[in-house]
């Protein structure tokens, strides 16, 4: 197999930009979705259970790592998690591809955390409305910290049907065989 393209987007788009458009994000979606779930449902919204909203949103971040390597679980030999510290002080959690994986499974654990949580989100908004507005911000935040899958999204799906996809130090590195063009 050889390289068709290489994808990086923090590199292509830079930090700061990913930032600045996933808080962008966060604020647009909080706006809707609260005001499309106010039209839905006038309940009155308590604040009990405060710090229980707290650990889900504290909760949020592991549980989008483990809803991308789920569907890589089958591969889990061609996956390593590696931890890093942002700033000194964050912990990041990476799930990496360091073998080949078909594309439309790489695909599918890149979308798993936006289509399942959100999921669970939505319904939970729905089905307890006096707690919306926290669903609604953990909904938000979610989306904003999906950018970049999506992003990543974007841009594999125009790749050959039949490409793998690899991660290496570079990026997402597309691979096709190479009497594919």
């Amino acid at each position: 197999m050889h390289c068709w393209k290489t994808i990086n987007v923090k590199k292509q788009y830079g930090l700061e930009r990913l930032f600045l458009l996933s808080s962008l994000l966060v604020i647009i979606v909080f706006s809707f979705a609260y005001v499309l779930l106010g039209i839905i449902d006038q309940t009155h919204k308590s604040d009990d259970y405060f710090l229980l909203f707290i650990l889900a949103f504290l909760s949020i971040y592991p549980l989008h790592k483990l809803f991308h390597f789920i569907p890589l679980y089958r591969s889990r030999d061609k996956v390593r998690l590696i931890n890093k510290r942002q700033f000194g002080f964050l912990p990041i959690v990476s799930v990496r591809v360091v073998e080949p994986i078909n594309k439309k499974r790489f695909i599918f654990s890149l979308l798993a955390p936006f289509i399942f949580i959100n999921c669970i989100l939505i319904v939970g908004a729905l089905v307890v409305p006096i707690f919306s507005h926290y669903f609604t911000i953990l909904f938000a935040y979610h989306c904003g910290i999906c950018l970049i899958d999506l992003i990543y999204v974007k841009h594999l799906s125009k790749s050959p049907k039949s490409a793998f996809i690899e991660e290496t130090e570079a990026g997402y590195e597309i691979l096709i065989a190479p009497n594919h063009s």
